[in-house]
């Protein structure tokens, strides 16, 4: 079975992680958020590529989910001393990737073709696949200004107001041909537990994706239990776009295209028609339950009448 993620975040680099102890490698492909990267001490920092990347090649740290297993920080500890607006923790290896991605995009070449570079010189089987080649970014608006999300959630931990959760972009982000050609091809796209504003939303937002997605066969799982994510911001970020930040929220964002829904067994407020299953991912075991219970779902969705 040939399988796409929109993925973003921690939370659908954890299933993926579940879906290669079933699927080789080469049956998945990824498509991956580029709205939060960003140029970084001269660098090109692409935080959602790299984490899947990192974890096909076999060196993510996957205590933290995002970074090299095992990388040191000595050039990020010597940075701070010389620039105090250094506010993100990149360890040496990390960074390496983004001086040779960054030399890349220099040169001419497209995100898309750098991260084949890269998976390729990583040794990468699945398909990682930005969502677009046109630089866009996620800002937020806060009381004092907009600033870049890493800003936001890296510097200021997700503490300060938000006005308004702002997409920047030259021009209409349009989805590539390679992550068409992955949605329209894949027996099964899974829209995984990341956040839905920030993680999931860029890649719906590029041309000709939505329309793909309605034509596919789309598993969506939620990242809420109740109100309240399993990591990161998205409650807040929730509520900033004016939504309910549930599962029954998250739904509601996908209801046009989405086949069938999950969400975790300690939700108490269960969506009419949707599927409950243990969607926190506590371990590599917990992980490979769940994508074997959607595979399942899959097979059983796709041959019923």
């Amino acid at each position: 079975m040939k399988i796409t993620f929109l993925s973003g975040g921690t939370g659908t680099p954890k299933l993926i992680r579940g879906f290669r102890r079933l699927l080789d490698d080469h049956d998945i492909s990824v498509v991956v958020n580029t709205a939060e990267d960003m140029w970084l001490a001269g660098n090109h920092l692409s935080p959602d590529i790299d984490t899947v990347m990192y974890l096909f090649a076999g060196i993510l740290n996957t205590e933290t989910w995002w970074g090299i297993e095992g990388d040191t920080t000595a050039t990020d500890t010597f940075l701070k001393r010389l620039d105090e607006n250094s506010f993100i923790a990149v360890g040496d290896q990390d960074r390496a990737v983004h001086i040779a991605r960054g030399k890349m995009l220099r040169r001419g070449m497209t995100l898309t073709e750098s991260t084949q570079v890269l998976c390729n010189r990583l040794g990468v089987g699945a398909a990682v696949l930005p969502m677009c080649d046109e630089p866009v970014t996620t800002m937020i608006r806060t009381p004092e200004g907009l600033i870049h999300f890493q800003e936001f959630w890296i510097r200021h931990h997700a503490t300060v107001p938000i006005l308004e959760v702002v997409r920047e972009s030259e021009g209409p982000p349009v989805a590539t041909p390679d992550v068409l050609e992955a949605i329209s091809s894949a027996d099964l796209v899974v829209l995984g537990p990341s956040n839905p504003v920030t993680s999931i939303a860029p890649i719906l937002e590029c041309a000709g994706v939505r329309e793909a997605l309605k034509e596919a066969f789309v598993i969506v799982v939620s990242p809420f239990i109740g109100d309240a994510p399993v990591s990161g911001p998205a409650k807040v970020l929730m509520e900033a776009w004016g939504l309910e930040p549930t599962s029954r929220g998250t739904f509601g964002l996908y209801e046009e295209f989405a086949d069938l829904c999950i969400q975790d067994i300690r939700d108490g407020d269960v969506v009419d028609g949707a599927v409950t299953l243990d969607t926190l991912m506590t371990n590599e075991k917990v992980a490979e339950q769940l994508a074997a219970s959607i595979l399942s779902l899959a097979e059983e969705q796709q041959q019923s009448p």
